[in-house]
């Protein structure tokens, strides 16, 4: 099989990584790719939002099936074009990624379905919205409707907080995306996401992970699209998992199908555990960055008869298959991330992959020769290990051998689940 994969971030390095490994792959192309995914796949320049040229270039190539990593193509209707082009694609129509694509859209699919979630409400201006800011009270999570890139969620612990981030949304902060702004009810719990193959009708669960989405130590100072993440997540017990299937992701595949809208790819449920149970936060339409990561570390089957399954309505003829030991990578990022940071700083040498330790790339590119962060995250430092005490080590030896001088991390991912370890 001759596959196409579409981004250039860390999670599409996973994914190919683990694609490269198929014994029914022939060829993998990457669009545009990175400079880590080069070591597994042959890169093409191609303008990723021309979709005819993206499917022409898989015709004269002879690409039958193709994998799209981030979320905005597939918010823009690749597979769409793809799938009436004969070519078979892992990833949902854009009517099915408005689950992404709009926050709103997802929080009255869980009203008409009746899936657990906060309670909110849709404003399409500033004063309306604040006046409800006003009447509920904080804490409470303001939201733009729709793509910002990781940046467009608050969750506000004061009144202050909250209401200068109705006025970030309505003032073209996120630019089209903070047109319309959500307020939800702020859930009190643990984080935990969730991730589960769909092919329209059946659902494969996957495995799941915990991201740590503050940029500092101890989860303080702002929010980034992610700054480490194990797998598995402790608070996703076998029950939690039970649950999160039956009251979450098995209605959303039911009612999006239901809406004439089937949902093909991969869901990743961002959820509140809470007192009352799993609680959706978000959904996302793609593999979470850098979640992906470290679940491509622990799958022990081959990724791409699952994906394909998945893409053309036979997952409930595959299984996946997960190693025990747990896995943990540590972003690093470039100094001044989530705000303004320097660009095309050099990365003079990075330590070789083992059976047990890997370095995706994430922001990187190739200039003259060499390496060099283009990103602001960068880098994402992954091990898997007996325990994820073991492997948050294995993973910080690894990255204290990276050689860059721009680059910067937190020491502490996977805190919560060590202290669980030792308790």
């Amino acid at each position: 099989m001759k596959v196409l994969l579409i981004g250039a971030g860390g999670r599409e390095h996973a994914l190919a990584w683990k694609l490269a490994q198929s014994p029914l792959l022939t060829t993998l192309y990457a669009a545009p790719g990175n400079p880590g995914i080069a070591e597994c796949a042959t890169l093409v320049s191609l303008d990723i939002d021309d979709h005819a040229a993206v499917s022409a270039f898989c015709k004269d190539n002879g690409v039958s099936f193709v994998v799209v990593g981030p979320e905005a193509p597939l918010v823009a209707g690749i597979a769409d074009v793809l799938r009436a082009d004969g070519i078979d694609v892992f990833g949902p129509s854009a009517a099915a990624a408005q689950l992404e694509g709009s926050k709103g859209f997802t929080k009255d699919l869980c009203a008409k379905y009746d899936i657990p979630t906060g309670a909110y409400q849709r404003f399409t201006d500033a004063a309306s919205a604040k006046a409800y800011v006003n009447e509920q009270g904080a804490p409470i999570v303001i939201k733009a409707d729709g793509l910002a890139a990781g940046k467009g969620v608050t969750v506000a612990m004061t009144l202050d907080e909250a209401l200068a981030a109705v006025d970030d949304c309505f003032d073209g902060a996120f630019g089209a995306a903070g047109a319309e702004v959500v307020v939800e009810a702020f859930l009190d719990g643990e984080e935990a996401s969730f991730f589960c193959l769909c092919d329209g009708v059946n659902a494969l669960p996957l495995a799941s992970a915990q991201d740590h989405k503050r940029v500092g130590d101890g989860d303080t100072g702002p929010n980034t699209g992610g700054m480490g993440a194990y797998s598995p997540a402790p608070v996703m017990t076998p029950d939690m998992v039970e649950r999160t299937m039956k009251e979450i992701i098995e209605p959303t595949i039911r009612g999006m199908a239901a809406d004439g809208h089937p949902f093909q790819g991969v869901l990743f449920a961002g959820l509140m555990i809470t007192a009352k149970g799993p609680e959706l936060i978000e959904y996302n339409a793609r593999f979470g960055d850098p979640e992906c990561q470290v679940l491509m570390m622990r799958l022990e089957s081959d990724l791409l008869p699952i994906l394909h399954a998945a893409a053309i309505g036979r997952l409930d003829k595959v299984s996946a298959e997960w190693r025990d030991a747990p896995a943990l990578t540590v972003v690093m990022a470039s100094k001044g991330y989530p705000g303004s940071y320097e660009k095309n700083t050099p990365i003079l040498s990075l330590p070789a992959d083992d059976a047990s330790t890997k370095v995706f790339h994430a922001g990187t590119a190739l200039k003259d020769g060499t390496l060099v962060a283009t990103g602001g995250r960068v880098l994402n430092v992954t091990a898997v290990a007996a325990t994820v005490a073991d492997a948050q080590k294995a993973a910080y030896q690894a990255l204290d051998r990276v050689k860059w001088d721009n680059g910067f991390c937190r020491r502490d991912i996977g805190w919560r689940a060590i202290a669980r370890e030792k308790a």
